[in-house]
């Protein structure tokens, strides 16, 4: 049985407003999480409300390309 491509895949979110903001003295990094979603019920980027350490609050990570 051949296997076509995998239902659940790999994502990287990462924080929007470190990456909005750039990187400077008060921010010193971009954060970011690795997660699963399943391609079929969720077929739009991803977004998640996650802690960044970089702006020390919870912020909107979203999906970006690897």
């Amino acid at each position: 049985m051949a296997k076509g491509k995998d239902v659940r895949v790999k994502v990287i979110l990462e924080c929007k407003s470190c990456v909005r903001n750039g990187i400077n003295k008060e921010s010193p990094g971009i954060s970011r999480y690795i997660t699963q979603k399943n391609r079929h019920n969720t077929p739009n980027r991803l977004e998640l409300k996650k802690f960044c350490p970089y702006c020390y609050k919870h912020t909107i990570h979203g999906e970006i390309k690897k």
